[in-house]
């Protein structure tokens, strides 16, 4: 692992050519968010989504692109809720193009630009911040598959 690497606890999905980073709260969702972006690539709601990691993720600013990996000891693993730990195919490596915060208080309806972004190791990403007990694969959905009607 590069220097300034660090072990973050989050899942992360490559949805088409960049990855969303899921973060939150222990029992926020954030291996049940993961798999149904997989999923719903396998049911035709997206192009392309594989796993990249579950639980604990490394992540590192190479060249101000944020790339994600998989811990090593976890690499192709998801927890599926009522099933337990479950093998799938993953990707070892994958560029972080949106960050997805769960459970987290300053979700608004009609968020700020104060809340549209984040930054991770230096890198400036765009965030999307779910409000606790909403369900977020439908904001995710429409965040990677719609155009913003507010001209950002």
């Amino acid at each position: 692992m590069a220097v300034g690497a660090a072990t973050i606890h989050a899942s992360a999905v490559l949805v088409g050519p960049q990855a969303a980073l899921i973060r939150g709260p222990a029992g926020s969702g954030k291996s049940t968010l993961a798999w149904s972006l997989v999923t719903a690539a396998a049911q035709g709601l997206l192009t392309f989504a594989r796993l990249v990691a579950d639980d604990r993720a490394y992540v590192e600013n190479h060249s101000a692109r944020l790339l994600v990996r998989p811990v090593e000891a976890l690499a192709g693993m998801i927890e599926v809720h009522g099933l337990g730990i479950r093998r799938i195919e993953f990707e070892p490596v994958a560029m972080v193009g949106l960050v997805v915060d769960l459970g987290v208080g300053d979700a608004t309806r009609y968020p700020g630009t104060e809340c549209t972004s984040v930054m991770i190791q230096g890198v400036t990403l765009p965030r999307l911040a779910v409000a606790p007990g909403i369900t977020a694969l439908p904001m995710v959905l429409a965040t990677l598959q719609t155009p913003s009607a507010g001209g950002d």
